[in-house]
């Protein structure tokens, strides 16, 4: 496990409640929308189709929804920046799982609209049960940013659609990835940028210092999202001309991605 940052990054409380709660009502309203025919099409996750990814969602939410009426844990057990790296590939280990009965985008609509609710009684500090101990509920919001934006981005490559994706949430989510990237590959030899959201310097190596860095890598937030993700490779995007890559050093193909 990567060393824990000394000062990690501060998140703004109500900003990720609003930006998990706009995301969550973007796909309970595009779900309500979709077909039958755009619910049995395949997605990029193994077997899964629309309909179990949006099945997943509406679990996702709906465990939050139950794990805040039910006792808190003791204590929180897990820091925020252990959970990318806990978190790698389990972000959809499950899939290939049948949807289970019921309609999913009802479920995931009722899940929606029972989150803000949920949230409104509990505090940031109150601990809440993840499958990699408790953690405190204020950094729990900030990983279900990078949940929520890279199945959006799921459902929107699979059906088509533009389901748009919450500014807030998008910001969050990126930064979250950008951190671990700078744990798992600790230094300041490379200097990644993902504006208008992150900076982050990693990689053994000499130090920049002042002027321009020797070796940069920059992309826009949606490819770092799908690059630490999974979702697509550092060669494809690098060819496509997505991700510019300068120096000896700037090349991140043996550290992505970082979910996956």
């Amino acid at each position: 496990m990567p060393p824990a940052r000394k000062r990690p990054r501060a998140y703004d409380s109500a900003k990720i409640r609003a930006a998990v709660l706009a995301q969550s009502a973007l796909l309970a309203e595009a779900a309500g929308a979709l077909t039958p025919e755009q619910l049995d099409r395949p997605t990029r996750l193994g077997d899964w189709t629309v309909r179990d990814l949006t099945a997943h969602l509406a679990t996702v939410l709906g465990s939050l929804v139950r794990d805040l009426d039910e006792p808190a844990p003791p204590r929180a057990e897990t820091a925020l920046m252990e959970w990318p790296f806990r978190a790698a590939g389990a972000i959809d280990e499950d899939s290939g799982a049948p949807a289970g009965e019921g309609d999913p985008a009802e479920g995931l609509a009722r899940s929606a609209a029972r989150l803000g609710e949920a949230l409104a009684a509990a505090g940031d500090d109150r601990p809440v049960p993840t499958r990699f101990g408790p953690m405190r509920l204020g950094d729990f919001l900030v990983t279900r940013t990078v949940e929520l934006v890279v199945h959006t981005d799921d459902l929107n490559e699979a059906t088509g659609l533009s389901v748009p994706l919450d500014r807030q949430a998008l910001a969050a989510c990126t930064r979250l990835l950008a951190d671990a990237l700078a744990l798992k590959a600790p230094g300041g030899a490379v200097e990644v940028r993902i504006p208008p959201y992150a900076v982050v310097q990693c990689v053994e190596g000499p130090r920049h210092t002042r002027g321009t860095p020797p070796n940069v890598v920059e992309t826009d937030p949606l490819t770092w999202v799908r690059l630490a993700a999974g979702r697509t490779g550092w060669a494809e995007e690098l060819g496509a001309a997505r991700v510019g890559a300068s120096g000896e050093r700037a090349d991140l193909a043996g550290l992505l991605p970082i979910l996956g």
